[in-house]
């Protein structure tokens, strides 16, 4: 393992969502060196009051560097005195699936976690490199990842068009009997899933 990815979830009262996004947009392009920038989101639908960033790292040491360096920040992505609570995980990507790529994809994206069982993590790798082939060409999966640190857990993220034309391509897969993947769902313990939009400045769009 190599690359690996940081989620991190600012959370602040709902008036303050821009200003917090522009605070961190402004920390991210100043720390362009430390983490390659995929996307942040505003959530809409689910726990609203968040920014959401993905970056990308050539490897643990890093993450880890940087990481620290936030946590010993009195003004974490220049906006400490706006946030309420910071949530950071370290994850790898399922290593069948190709590389994160940015670019326009949807008006909305779909960020969902599964915890799971002790020991479900083989299982569900297995079951969604099976499923990916007939479930990829239905609507693009931007990653799907593990979690490095915390409770087993898997996150992924998926872009829309619109939450019209993901309740369809769901039943559609649901009804192909192309989805879920075989032996997933016997592996989760809770789902949470947050409706988000792309900031004006997210690569992924």
């Amino acid at each position: 393992m190599t690359t690996v990815y940081e989620l991190t979830t600012l959370s602040c009262p709902l008036l303050t969502v821009a200003e917090v996004s522009e605070s961190a947009r402004n920390y991210l392009s100043a720390r362009r060196g430390e983490g390659e920038l995929l996307g942040a989101w505003h959530s809409d639908i689910g726990v609203i009051g968040q920014l959401i960033i993905l970056r990308r790292f050539i490897d643990i040491n890093a993450l880890l560097t940087e990481r620290e360096r936030i946590l010993f920040d009195t003004n974490p992505f220049n906006a400490g005195a706006i946030i309420t609570n910071m949530d950071i995980s370290s994850y790898a990507q399922f290593p069948f699936l190709p590389a994160v790529t940015t670019g326009r994809f949807g008006k909305i994206y779909e960020i969902r976690t599964y915890k799971l069982k002790p020991g479900g993590l083989p299982p569900t790798l297995a079951g969604w490199e099976a499923a990916m082939p007939l479930r990829e060409p239905m609507s693009h999966l931007v990653t799907n990842m593990y979690a490095l640190d915390g409770a087993s857990r898997i996150t992924h993220i998926w872009p829309y068009a619109g939450v019209d034309e993901r309740f369809a391509i769901r039943k559609q897969s649901y009804d192909d009997g192309i989805w879920p993947p075989k032996g997933g769902p016997e592996q989760i313990l809770e789902a949470t899933s947050t409706i988000a939009l792309p900031e004006s400045w997210s690569p992924l769009c």
